[in-house]
């Protein structure tokens, strides 16, 4: 019986330390891909912390099309690593095929969950003036803006208030259960 316990303690271990990591190279490649600020102090935190694994790894995989691939690839191995110790402390070895897709779901869920807190908070600090002059809130809004400029086109402003971003969680909030949770699944088929 006290096994489990230390057995939910090292999961929850494993899961805060990468976590913890996957979301600052996570951050860092959806910053580069909404070009941001990289002068920004938090811009540039996150180049210090995720520089050590991504530099020899961007001498071997080269960025296509602006996207870097080397973060890519070491968001998923870092997914799949994490994943597999987890399951691993649980006693389950899970297969490479639906490991890469548990992966790839996880990484995609954790994508959702950063811009739904984004959102949330960029809503909150546009209440406060004094917040445009905050370097976090100029991230939140380069790294909101390309799903909050589409809504706009859709769902203009009205009578001064912006209640695209209604619509952006309405979409957000469909994406959950009509793609990741299915992908999740396919991905535990595929694993056992």
């Amino acid at each position: 019986m006290g096994g489990s316990y230390f057995g939910q303690a090292g999961q929850f271990l494993v899961q805060f330390v990468f976590d913890l990591y996957i979301l600052a190279v996570l951050l860092r490649f959806l910053l580069q891909l909404v070009r941001a600020d990289f002068y920004n102090p938090i811009s540039q935190l996150l180049v210090k912390v995720t520089n050590p694994p991504l530099r020899p790894l961007r001498r071997m995989i080269p960025g296509l099309w602006g996207i870097d691939l080397a973060s890519v690839v070491l968001l998923i191995v870092l997914a799949a690593i994490e994943l597999s110790l987890v399951y691993l402390l649980q006693g389950i070895i899970l297969k490479p095929v639906g490991l890469i897709v548990l992966s790839i779901t996880e990484l995609l869920y954790k994508t959702w969950w950063i811009y739904i807190i984004a959102l949330f908070i960029r809503v909150i600090l546009s209440w406060f003036g004094q917040a445009s002059y905050n370097p976090a809130f100029h991230l939140l809004v380069r790294l909101t803006e390309p799903l909050m400029a589409p809504a706009r086109r859709i769902l203009p402003p009205m009578s001064g208030l912006d209640l695209s971003v209604m619509l952006v969680f309405l979409v957000m909030g469909l994406l959950n259960p009509l793609v990741l949770r299915p992908l999740t699944d396919l991905g535990l088929a595929l694993a056992q």
